[in-house]
């Protein structure tokens, strides 16, 4: 049987067996408000342990939240049937991080979305943060006490599950707040072109980087420095892949550093450094040790310095193209000012620069500039085409 707060209305489902009243509530549902908790806080890799499904009342006899654990099944194809549909509305909040976890682990492409978050920002509110919105609209103070959790340990205490609920349970009467706003200024077409930008977003892997180049300190060591150092970092990226823990929790930055200054030549002096956890000296130490030490062994010649820039550096622009920049970000902040937006909300600055280098003629070669939106053209491009 599901775990329930029968007060909050509350669903803890960890079963297929448990989701058919589930599956009929979200095909009928016209709107449903989404969140996903993962744990890449603790763990190596950040993938979703918890997805909350709130139902508002209008759609559920009483409107209830489901807690979904898809580290106990997949729950891909229930998902699917809510979230995929363009006429149903999924409502999130900064739901960016969100969709790229929904579409590499459970495959799932989020239409109908209305981000709360991006709704905020496009009124101009000045910190757009869950808790903020929901103090502010609703009266509603939410704890952060959780924020930082391990979602995949298991079982959930009760206590975090209704933490987890809190990030759904009122977000369909925030939605409702904030739609009329936007309304009323004239800006839900501007929320509606980020909302369908925000579904085309997808889940990239990134190019494989030396690991050096996270370590600010790195750039000014020597040679052999950097190949130690080299070395320490992927020894804590095979143990935390290993224990599946978040490699600053095997040992942090610092540490590792202090190990390639200081070279103890034991487990022993490892497990006094300054920084170093004792426990992953006793336990893991012997194998960095001797990583170190096969980089002692390599001829100068054969040791990997900090690496250079990937990419050259792109020529400093012309004082045109200066006067250009500096003439559309006069446009720019003064309407951002006069509309009550933050600036880089309105227009950000890479995308002025882009038309600063550009110097489009028209609003059709205003539009193909990359990123741009048609709403930012409608209210800024009459005055971005005079400048350039």
């Amino acid at each position: 049987m599901p775990r329930e707060a029968p007060d909050l209305g509350i669903r803890y489902v960890q079963t297929p067996e448990q989701t058919q009243e589930l599956t009929r509530i979200l095909r009928e549902a016209e709107s449903i408000a989404l969140d996903c908790e993962a744990a890449g806080f603790h763990r190596y890799t950040d993938q979703i342990c918890l997805v909350q499904v709130t139902v508002p009342a209008s759609s559920s006899a009483n409107g209830e939240t489901f807690l979904i654990d898809p580290l106990a099944f997949d729950p891909s194809e229930i998902l699917a049937t809510a979230v995929t549909p363009p006429s149903q509305e999924v409502v999130m909040h900064g739901a960016d991080f969100d969709i790229r976890l929904l579409d590499r682990d459970l495959d799932i492409r989020v239409r109908g979305l209305f981000d709360t978050q991006i709704a905020a920002s496009l009124l101009g509110i000045p910190a757009p943060g869950l808790s903020n919105l929901l103090d502010r609209y609703l009266g509603v103070q939410v704890s952060k006490k959780y924020q930082r959790a391990d979602w995949a340990q298991r079982p959930l205490p009760e206590e975090m599950l209704e933490y987890a609920a809190q990030d759904t349970l009122h977000l369909h009467r925030l939605r409702d707040r904030l739609g009329e706003e936007l309304e009323k200024k004239g800006r839900m077409e501007w929320a509606r072109e980020e909302f369908r930008a925000q579904e085309g977003i997808r889940y990239q892997e990134g190019e494989p980087e030396d690991p050096v180049l996270r370590v600010s300190k790195a750039k000014a060591l020597p040679p052999r420095d950097v190949a130690l150092l080299r070395a320490a970092l992927e020894w804590r990226d095979a143990v935390a892949r290993k224990r599946d823990r978040a490699p600053f929790r095997v040992a942090q930055d610092q540490a590792l550093l202090r190990v390639v200054e200081e070279r103890p030549a034991s487990v022993e002096e490892l497990a006094g450094l300054r920084g170093f956890p004792s426990a992953a000296a006793r336990e893991w130490g012997s194998d960095l040790l001797e990583r170190l030490q096969e980089v002692d062994r390599l001829p100068e010649d054969r040791l990997r310095p900090y690496p250079k820039p990937s990419a050259p550096r792109r020529e400093r622009p012309d004082p045109d193209e200066e006067d250009r920049m500096r003439s559309l970000k006069e446009v720019r902040n003064r309407v951002a000012q006069e509309l009550e937006v933050e600036r880089g909300v309105l227009l950000p600055n890479h995308l002025l620069r882009e038309i600063a280098r550009r110097t489009p003629r028209s609003v059709d070669e205003l539009l193909e500039t990359p990123g741009i939106r048609r709403w930012q053209v409608g209210v800024l491009g009459s005055e971005l085409l005079a400048q350039v």
